[in-house]
């Protein structure tokens, strides 16, 4: 693809990806356990410049998978009821680590203060609470899908560099450079 077309891209979709982020209240975790068995879940996020925040209670069980592996996927995905189709819902997933963000530190203050602006005052409630703890969700490569035939690798800092994917759902991303 040709830079140009790379560049109308990008300033196409990264304002639809943003959008839908932004419309979608929780996120989906594929997270695992110390011996490897996977858990799926979700929890409400809140987004910022660093990455996803979520809070949630290591009495969960993906509370507790998240501090035996940093590892894990997420999904973002359309409702079922505004879908043009059940088989074809936009989704954006990506591989993440999560980080525990120390209770004294500025990360924590920024990630509850996101979460709070978005949830309102049952977040500074939770985040009192010994057993809840707050992780910071990096992503390292993602896709979004809009429709059928319609994949995108998201690569980058911030999953800003976008790849028409047209050759299925998967394999690793092709690295696309920006433009300066």
């Amino acid at each position: 693809m040709s830079n140009e077309k790379e560049q109308r891209l990008r300033e196409k979709l990264l304002p639809e990806i943003e959008e839908f982020k932004a419309q979608r209240s929780t996120l989906q975790l594929a997270t695992q356990d110390a011996d490897g068995v996977p858990n799926a879940s979700y929890a409400p996020f809140a987004l910022a410049d660093d990455g996803f925040y979520i809070l949630v209670s290591e009495l969960a069980r993906h509370g507790t998978n998240l501090q035996a592996s940093d590892k894990l996927s997420v999904m973002l995905v359309e409702d079922e009821s505004e879908s043009k189709s059940v088989f074809a819902r936009k989704r954006l997933t990506f591989d993440a680590t999560a980080e525990v963000v120390a209770r004294d530190s500025d990360t924590f203050t920024k990630g509850v203060a996101a979460l709070s602006a978005r949830f309102g005052e049952m977040i500074d409630n939770l985040a009192a609470l010994k057993d809840f703890n707050l992780f910071k969700l990096i992503p390292h490569h993602g896709l979004y899908v809009k429709g059928f035939g319609q994949a995108f690798s998201l690569s980058g800092a911030e999953l800003l560099d976008v790849d028409w994917k047209r050759d299925g759902h998967h394999g690793t991303p092709k690295q696309v450079t920006e433009q300066a």
